[in-house]
């Protein structure tokens, strides 16, 4: 069997998804007629060709006027139920689902409004497609660490719903060391803190996560390239990086597929996965991820093995299923 006809076929974990992130056009307009929401495009095609941008900021624009069209808690279950449908055909059977409160409680939406619907989705997806899956609740670092901290506040009566606390949304000038205080406070009420870092920012947002953070995971970390004694740390403490490939292509931090560092840093030895990020934006849902990079960078069927063995052992799942997932690999 090549590599492509294994990453078909093979059970998969997604650890890095943004729920806002997997919202089609389809969906987006259906929503927006029946809420009755003004958008600023006509036809689903002029909205497909706006999910076309050039940097993060194009794309988190249209990723926040897309999310204002959620308003209710049927849009939250109806969003979330579209992404696991998408796990079922591609053979997803377990996936860590990221999720921004403040981009609807600033809105006006009740937190749990948004947690209700997504953890209904959940329970569906369990039972009909017998999808395992938990929350990882990021705050935006474009807002203050103020505002966090009062999201931590309103997610306290649903903490046996959420295993984690994150750190997304516009990286340049937010570092981490800006959200110490409040990650601290999360991992004192039993979340497990990862952070967005290294992407746009440079090599020392990703000791700042680490050090400052304390985090078990770090989201994207591409720019530990730059700095060799960084790599080495990454590798020898066993830190899973989640890397998103069609992502950094779609936002101009990778030029060209072909040019992906993925091969390269597992070639360093560093815990990478392959993740999917905003799928509906970037052009491709965690299969296709694989299949591009397979592709793009010659990936052999080791590889890819060890990429999908990477995405259970690095998940936050019990030691039991974890070895239950790995057992089926």
């Amino acid at each position: 069997m090549n590599a492509l006809e294994y990453i078909k076929k093979v059970p998969k974990a997604e650890l890095h998804l943004h729920i806002e992130g997997s919202f089609e056009p389809e969906l987006m307009f259906e929503i927006a007629q029946r809420n009755k929401i003004e958008i600023p495009y006509e036809s689903i095609e002029e909205l497909k060709k706006a999910y076309q941008f050039g940097n993060l900021q194009d794309f988190l624009d249209i990723y926040y006027a897309g999310a204002n069209v959620l308003i209710h808690e049927q849009d939250f279950y109806d969003l979330t139920m579209a992404y696991f449908k998408h796990c079922a055909e591609e053979n997803i059977v377990h996936t860590e689902i990221m999720f921004d409160p403040q981009t609807h409680t600033k809105r006006g939406v009740a937190f749990s409004t948004v947690i209700n619907g997504i953890q209904r989705a959940r329970e569906d997806a369990e039972r009909q497609y017998g999808i395992s899956s938990l929350l990882i609740m990021s705050y935006l670092r474009h807002l203050s660490e103020e505002d966090a901290f009062e999201t931590l506040q309103q997610s306290l009566p649903f903490r046996h719903l959420i295993k984690s606390v994150g750190l997304d949304s516009s990286e340049k000038g937010n570092p981490p060391s800006k959200f110490r205080k409040v990650f601290e406070a999360s991992v004192k009420e039993g979340y497990i803190p990862v952070a967005h870092a290294g992407e746009e920012g440079p090599a020392e947002y990703i000791y700042e996560a680490l050090d400052l953070l304390k985090v078990a995971r770090i989201d994207h970390g591409n720019n530990c390239l730059t700095d060799p004694k960084l790599v080495e740390r990454l590798v020898e403490e066993k830190m899973a990086l989640t890397v998103c490939p069609l992502s950094n292509t779609a936002l101009r931090n990778v030029d060209d597929i072909k040019n992906h560092p993925l091969k390269k840093m597992l070639d360093l030895g560093l815990q990478v996965t392959v993740n999917s990020d905003d799928p509906a934006y970037f052009g491709g849902y965690l299969t296709q991820n694989y299949i591009s990079c397979i592709e793009a960078l010659d990936l052999s069927l080791e590889q890819v093995k060890q990429l999908v063995r990477n995405s259970f052992q690095y998940s936050f799942l019990p030691e039991e299923m974890k070895e239950k997932f790995l057992a089926q690999l």
